[in-house]
């Protein structure tokens, strides 16, 4: 019995040892964890994050979104891969965000078309079926004539669309698209019937450029960085800008307001998103990573050498801003279509 006695003390004692070294190990993770050390490896991000863009490779929001995946996979420390999925002026890519998971696996970088669909009735999507993560820049409309065009201002041009209806001819984009949507808009804060002028549809703003230099249209209205060379090389004369400052790249150009004295804006821009109902874990790692990234200049140079306007807009700003922006649109194609 006393041997036995003995056996179960020492094994009593053992046990004991062993449930102190088990609470030590529990409270050390505990105090890694609490200090920001410890990172259990279900923590979001664990795997490749999907990053859609809704059109082809080598435009602008293809630009912006492998400038900020390059950069937002330092920060996240997992591979972000961008995948182009064009077609339906940005609206399958935009679809297929809003339809993916919500785990922040599939996210994806959207341009201003996503305001564009519902008042078309193309599509019930807008940004109410999106989560917000942040935006990353706008990319202003601008005014542009040929350098041998007798125009030398924005007031010129605007008082010779009023006393030559039909006749002038404006182009950079396919109707009731960006940059068709900036010309009907300023013309109608004008208070001028948007069809006084021709509108000659082209497949993008560049194309809208060199139809211009080439003296087939009188002037475009897609933006001044699509417009750069061909300005720097002097073949196109800008006369003002759809902004609420004038442009870092050309800072004699005046906006709007100064040329014309009217409140208009008009930019297209680019931000990043998910799916609707990004859990709250998701953005609290994904927001931060994105605000810095953002302000860093690896971000912010290329861009702007490129003619982008950076702007960053937090959840909150960036959601408010699209709801204003899809109500501005909704505004503008109603005049226009009726």
């Amino acid at each position: 019995m006393r041997g036995l006695d003995l056996t179960s003390g020492a094994q009593m004692r053992g046990s004991s040892r062993i449930f102190a070294a088990a609470t030590t190990v529990v409270i050390a993770a505990a105090a890694l964890a609490f200090s920001g050390k410890f990172r259990p490896a279900e923590a979001y991000p664990d795997r490749p994050i999907t990053v859609i863009v809704p059109y082809p490779a080598g435009g602008g929001t293809d630009i912006v979104a492998r400038t900020l995946t390059a950069l937002l996979e330092q920060e996240l420390g997992v591979p972000l891969n961008v995948v182009n999925r064009g077609g339906g002026g940005g609206l399958i890519g935009t679809q297929a965000i809003a339809d993916a998971k919500p785990d922040g696996y599939t996210l994806g970088v959207i341009a201003s078309d996503v305001s564009l669909y519902k008042p078309q009735k193309l599509s019930d999507l807008t940004y109410e079926k999106l989560t917000p993560i942040g935006q990353t820049n706008e990319l202003p409309s601008g005014i542009t004539v040929n350098v041998s065009s007798p125009y030398k201002t924005a007031a010129e041009l605007i008082a010779d669309i009023k006393a030559k209806p039909n006749t002038l001819k404006g182009t950079g984009a396919p109707p009731n698209l960006n940059w068709h949507v900036a010309y009907a808009g300023l013309m109608l804060r004008l208070g001028i019937d948007p069809n006084s002028v021709i509108w000659v549809p082209t497949q993008g703003g560049t194309a809208g450029h060199l139809d211009v230099a080439a003296g087939n249209s009188t002037f475009s209205t897609a933006s001044l960085a699509e417009a750069r060379a061909l300005i720097d090389s002097g073949k196109l004369r800008p006369l003002a800008v759809m902004a609420n400052k004038r442009l870092e790249m050309y800072p004699d150009v005046p906006t709007v307001k100064e040329a014309l004295n009217v409140d208009w804006t008009f930019s297209l821009w680019h931000g990043l998103v998910g799916p609707a109902n990004l859990p709250k874990e998701v953005l609290d790692v994904i927001v931060p990573a994105m605000e810095k990234v953002v302000k860093k200049d690896e971000f912010r140079k290329p861009l702007q050498e490129r003619g982008f306007t950076l702007v960053w807009r937090d959840p909150t700003a960036f959601r408010e801003f699209m709801a204003s922006d899809l109500k501005a649109m909704e505004s503008v194609l109603s005049a226009l279509n009726k």
